[in-house]
This record gives C-alpha cells, sequence and structure tokens, in this order.
C-alpha cells in the first residue's frame, strides 16, 4: 500500500488541484491532502473551513481525506506513515520551485516527490489569481467547485 500526501494552502482549493487528486487517486492507495498554513501568505479561509470545503469535494474519492498539517511536511509526513509526496506542476516556473523544495524534503528525511502535470486547462490557474478576479464579482465558475465558488463570493462580499 502507497500513501501519498499533496500539502498545500489551497486558498482556495481549484479544480486544478482536484484533478491533481483525482489522478493520484488512481494512481495510489491513499491520499491525504494535508492542508498547510504559509506563513508568507494572507488567507480568506480559516484551516477548518478549507478542510470542511476540500472534504466535500472529494467526498466521492474513498481513498482521499483531509487534514490539517502543521510545521515541516517531511514531520507531518511522518506523522501519518505517507510514503511520498504529491505535487502539481503548471509551468517551468512552478517546477523550479517544486524542485528545490523537492530535494529539501529528501536532504531532510529521505522524501520522494512526485509530480503531476497539470493540464493544459489548468495549467494558469492560482489561488491568488482566482481571489483577485472573483473579487471583481467575475464568474469564476470553471476554475473552482461549485461549493467553493460560493463561499469565495461570500467571503469577499460579492
Amino acid at each position: 500500500m502507497v500513501k501519498a500526501l499533496f500539502p498545500g494552502s489551497f486558498d482556495p482549493f481549484t479544480n486544478g488541484h482536484l484533478d491533481v487528486v483525482q489522478r493520484a487517486a488512481n494512481l495510489f492507495d491513499e491520499i491525504v491532502i494535508g492542508v498547510g498554513t504559509n506563513l508568507s501568505k494572507q488567507y480568506l479561509f480559516q484551516p477548518t473551513e478549507k478542510i470542511a470545503m476540500i472534504e466535500k469535494v472529494t467526498e466521492q474519492l474513498s481513498n482521499v481525506t483531509v487534514l490539517e498539517m502543521s510545521g515541516l511536511t517531511v514531520e507531518f509526513m511522518k506523522q501519518i506513515n505517507a510514503d511520498l509526496l504529491i505535487r502539481g506542476l503548471r509551468n517551468e516556473k512552478d517546477y523550479l520551485y517544486e524542485r528545490d523544495i523537492a530535494q529539501m524534503n529528501h536532504e531532510l528525511g529521505d522524501v520522494e516527490t512526485v509530480f503531476l502535470l497539470a493540464k493544459p486547462d489548468h495549467q494558469f490557474l492560482s489561488s491568488s489569481l482566482l481571489k483577485e478576479v472573483a473579487s471583481t464579482g467575475t464568474d469564476i465558475s470553471k476554475y473552482v467547485p461549485n461549493i467553493i465558488e460560493k463561499a469565495l463570493y461570500e467571503k469577499l462580499g460579492k
């Protein structure tokens, strides 16, 4: 059995994130979505809100669970007995950033990282870009699951 961790801040969880989770769920026995906090980012949603929304949009995937994570990813992996990390790559900029993190995780905890390439229709999606677009009241329904779209507009007062 292979247990994989898909970590991120997921503020908000996009259709690109969902696509990575769905594909990973077909490749590995168990997927844990680790909802973490990046101290360099500002968030709209609290971790409990994000977890509830992600659980709802992944409820059809029987081998997926969602947990709050804190501290170093390699330490969280030990806590949950995960075998590897999953990361999505949208473009070469993501690759350069994720490559360095993967190497550090390997150095710190002998962790393997598996990269899944974003599908073309998700390559431009980012949570920060979606928050910016949604703040204008623009329709983002094709970029995020419905429950997240509604919560995002509610948070932004749209």
